[in-house]
């Protein structure tokens, strides 16, 4: 019988999580009034050969080496589909799970955590994180779409009729996840084929299960309570939300008043805190085990908790470290937990009776290793305490409470593969209760580990049948940073907390003024707290960043071919379905005529810069530059060009305290001035060199991508005047200070040029020996030193030709620092993924620790600078070796920073960030640790 493609039959709900991926589903063949959701069992690799369908497919994903598994043994019941540029083999589900537990370097584990860490490039090959150099990696977005691929095929396969593409697609996020990491999921869906999705934040999509489930029951339910607390702990992430129940008018109504911040903190950090005791009674000699093989033992961990926490748990269970394929590492090594450590882990660790009002220790207590940033303290109750604390006000208005009273929600609802222990969703009952001082009434949630993909299922029923919606729209306020004349920075709301999707939000009586063919930068900042605020209200911004918390940039840049400068717009705000912000701009004298503002997420790296004028003096800073490099040549002064620097600092004060607002407008006005920098020599040395030092490091400021992109043109340029030393050596210090904006393509051409000139190799070719006497060698040692965004390869033949070149006494001193900045363990602009392996630094440390750092203190800087602590087993040097050189640095009485930062992880200050860097960094930019 021919089938027919009917569009649109099902409602599917997809929770894609961390440790597990669920698919629910509901059929509209009877109506949306009759249909209920239903388990969809996802076929999958669970052996070798052996195909079965399990509840849920494991979010995992195994990498196996050429040979070491027969194709027989991998073939599923539908055609092999791959995702564009996905060219790696894989399996996911089960069967990697398990291969992944006895197999190091070749799992990809926890993507969803990834999707959200600012540190690395989400859409770069990164995974496995502690893959050995065999293995093929993957990106994080690549990694979420192979899952999400999976079930389209599996889905496809048991009903061909209706497409999964075709359906009514619902996927659930963290309520916590940030701008960028729903937009990386949106995209992981569309690289899987399926283009049309909605979003849905997962605490609200278990309350949607959890009032389908009550039927009719569910209102008088709801009666009883006030005000519920979502307390969601699954695999990577912690995630809050509280929801009150109104009941002013005839039918209850749910809104979600306040959502908690992005804690990356779930049962990866039992599995990862077992494994660590795990480790200690594995290993020889307290000897740290490699991150892959800590990897490996997480998984063995994670079976081991969920067996002696469940309910008809044994006295103990092991685990054991396997390596490469089957080998045993010297023979079997096991470890054994007992039921009783394991629960009183997971209870005092993560789950302790705490004070209502403690809160989390800031600084890195406990598990901040493996590449991902855990959350700073294990203890979910304190997050919990000071998620709480912070949103009083709206719990005493919920409760009808009055101060002084502590305000505790009278009902929970708990969620996450957490919480499928019963000692665990106990001890958060009697937390709660505690606090409150009388009993919390829990919710039921039969199956925490299904409930929310059955929740995402029963939201697109109820927007279907007109059922209960929970409300509360935006979960936070948006403002507008504006300057402002001396005093604290301002911000203006767009966007108030509670605005409803879809419903636009205008700001009547604000104007802006865009520059056309240009970027036009905006500074946003948001507020999660209880405060009400109006649409066009202005208040004063707190500097700290505790009440409002500053957001990636945004840019509009306005293309227009007619004499106009500027377009006098308004801005139109409104909450997208998919729970982003859109924010566009309105031409006043034309409101057809819009143009669409967009985040600049360059890898969450933007830092805030608090609103404010620029110095009285500025605009006679400019009628000096405009002196030098003005549109009329024959008005030029000669003289103005060896005084500039002179003038703008006497203007403006001391260029090292000029702020990145003040350094970025400078360079906007260099810029339009950049074609007579080739007036003479002077006028070009000049212009590259306070070009470069306003737009250092390249990034970190609005629009700084379009200013990077545009100074990239006048690289094919080239100088004019090319005769002489100080000509290079300022232009290569000028693409040193810009290094951090360029991206790869452009830092390989930068390597190319000056490669030949320190290849060690080309030190004997005469044509190369007399070029480099004019082209500032030392400074494209320092150039070279700051191209971090190289591939691990390259930047190990740059590392090894500065160790060949450090051989000989003549080589500059500066290229010990180049050597330390190119092995650092932290760098300064690019994603940590770049970071060379730790044992590729073997030889160059030999070399550095055979120097006399009494005499050489850049020798001893380098290997600070390589052996430094970041807290990232993956990129951490072995023990032993960093205690070698403390007590080397100890002995030649080294500065005690040096000491520490090899000891423990540590931040720089500000004199020790500018030997990293080079020179000084603009004002109000810091260093990410």
């Amino acid at each position: 019988m021919k089938s027919t493609n009917v569009k649109g039959s099902f409602l599917v709900g997809i929770d894609l999580g961390t440790t597990h991926t669920v698919v629910a589903y509901a059929e509209l063949s009877s109506g949306a009034t009759q249909a209920t959701p239903k388990l969809f069992e996802i076929e999958q690799l669970v052996g070798p050969g052996e195909v079965a369908k399990r509840p849920m497919l494991p979010s995992f994903r195994y990498h196996p080496a050429a040979a070491e598994l027969p194709q027989e043994q991998l073939v599923l019941p539908w055609p092999q589909q791959r995702i564009a540029g996905d060219d790696v083999a894989y399996l996911v589900g089960e069967y990697a799970r398990e291969l992944g537990s006895k197999v190091e370097g070749r799992q990809i584990a926890s993507a969803k955590s990834w999707l959200s860490h600012g540190r690395v490039d989400r859409s770069g090959a990164i995974l496995p994180w502690a893959a050995a150099e065999d293995v093929e990696k993957v990106s994080p977005v690549v990694a979420s779409a192979s899952y999400l691929l999976h079930i389209k095929c599996a889905w496809n396969h048991e009903h061909p009729e209706a497409p999964l593409e075709h359906q009514e697609i619902v996927i659930t996020v963290p309520a916590s996840f940030d701008e960028a990491a729903r937009a990386l999921t949106l995209q992981a869906a569309e690289l899987a084929g399926l283009p049309q999705i909605t979003l849905l934040e997962e605490p609200q999509a278990v309350c949607y299960d959890w009032y389908f489930r009550q039927g009719e029951s569910a209102q008088d339910a709801l009666k009883r309570m006030q005000l519920l607390l979502v307390v969601d702990v699954g695999g990577g992430t912690t995630d809050l939300s509280l929801i009150q129940v109104d009941s002013g008018q005839s039918e209850l109504k749910l809104n979600r008043i306040a959502v908690g911040d992005h804690w990356m903190l779930g049962g990866d950090n039992v599995d990862l805190a077992l494994a660590r005791i795990a480790e200690q009674r594995i290993s020889q000699n307290g000897k740290a085990l490699t991150a892959a093989s800590l990897s490996q033992l997480i998984q063995q961990s994670r079976i081991a908790k969920e067996i002696l926490l469940s309910e008809q748990a044994p006295a103990s269970a092991k685990v054991t470290l396997l390596g490469g394929g089957s080998r045993l590492i010297g023979g079997s090594k096991s470890a054994e937990f007992s039921q009783q450590e394991v629960r009183e882990l997971a209870l005092d660790g993560f789950f302790p009776l705490v004070a209502f009002g403690d809160l989390p220790v800031k600084r890195s207590s406990a598990i901040v290793e493996f590449g991902l940033p855990y959350a700073p303290d294990p203890a979910v109750s304190k997050y919990i305490s000071q998620f709480l604390t912070q949103h009083q006000t709206g719990c005493r208005k919920a409760l009808n409470q009055a101060e002084p009273a502590v305000a505790i929600p009278d009902a929970v609802l708990m969620n996450g593969g957490v919480f499928n222990s019963a000692l665990l969703s106990e001890r958060a009952q009697a937390l709660l209760s505690q606090w409150r001082g009388a009993p919390v009434t829990v919710l039921e949630n039969r199956d925490p580990h299904l409930a929310v993909a059955f929740g995402a299922v029963s939201f697109a029923l109820a927007r279907h049948t007109n059922q209960m919606r929970i409300g509360g729209g935006s979960a936070r306020s948006y403002f507008l940073t504006v300057n402002t004349q001396g005093g604290a920075p301002q911000g203006v709301c767009i966007l108030p907390k509670g605005s409803e999707e879809g419903v636009a939000v205008p700001l009547l009586d604000q104007r802006f003024a865009l520059q056309v063919n240009q970027p036009v930068q905006f500074s946003l900042v948001a507020s999660s707290g209880d405060d009400d605020f109006t649409a066009g209200q202005v208040v004063e911004l707190d500097e700290e960043g505790e009440r409002f918390q500053p957001l990636p940039p945004l840019v509009a840049a306005l293309d227009a071919s007619d004499e106009r400068k500027e377009v006098e717009v308004s801005l139109v705000t409104h909450l997208t379905e998919v729970g982003t912000l859109d924010i566009q701009c309105h031409a006043v004298a034309s409101p057809q005529q819009r143009w669409k503002v967009e985040f600049q997420l360059r890898k969450d790296l933007q830092s805030r810069h608090p609103g404010h004028s620029l110095p009285a003096r500025y605009a006679d800073a400019v009628d000096a530059i405009e002196a030098v490099y003005g549109a009329n040549d024959k008005d030029a002064d000669k003289n103005a060009v060896k005084q500039l620097r002179q003038s703008l600092e006497k203007l403006l004060g001391p260029r090292e305290d000029w702020d990145t607002a003040l350094a970025r407008s400078l360079f906007d006005e260099l810029w339009q001035r950049r074609k007579k920098r080739r007036r003479s020599q002077a006028h070009e040395r000049l212009w590259f060199n306070l070009a470069g030092f306003c737009l250092r490091p390249g990034f970190g400021y609005p629009a700084d991508d379009w200013r990077i992109q545009q100074a990239w043109t006048l690289y094919q340029q080239g100088l004019q005047f090319d005769k002489e030393n100080q000509s290079w050596a300022d232009w290569w210090t000028f693409w040193r200070r810009a290094a951090g904006g360029l991206d790869q393509s452009a830092q390989l051409k930068l390597y190319k040029d000056i490669s030949k000139f320190i290849n060690p190799a080309s030190a004997r070719n005469l044509k190369i020996k007399t070029e480099i006497k004019n082209k500032a060698y030392e400074d494209m040692v320092r150039l070279a030193a700051s191209l971090e965004g190289l591939p691990t390869t390259t930047k190990v033949e740059l590392a090894n030709w500065f160790a060949k070149r450090l051989e000989k006494a003549s080589e500059t001193q500066t290229s010990w620092w180049a050597l330390g900045r190119i092995a650092s363990r932290e760098p300064f602009h690019s994603g940590v993924e770049t970071v060379i392996e730790p044992q590729k630094t073997e030889s160059w440390l030999d070399l550095i620790t055979r120097q006399d750092w009494k005499k050489n203190q850049n020798a001893a800087f380098a290997a600070v600078m390589i052996a430094r602590v970041t807290g990232d087993r993956v990129r951490d040097l072995p023990e032993t070796t960093r205690m070698a050189i403390v007590e080397k640095l100890r002995a030649t009485k080294a500065p005690e920073l040096w000491q520490a930062m090899v000891e423990q992880k540590l931040a720089l200050d500000d004199m020790e960030n500018k030997r990293v860097f080079g020179e000084a960094l603009p004002v109000g930019l810091k260093l990410l640790s």
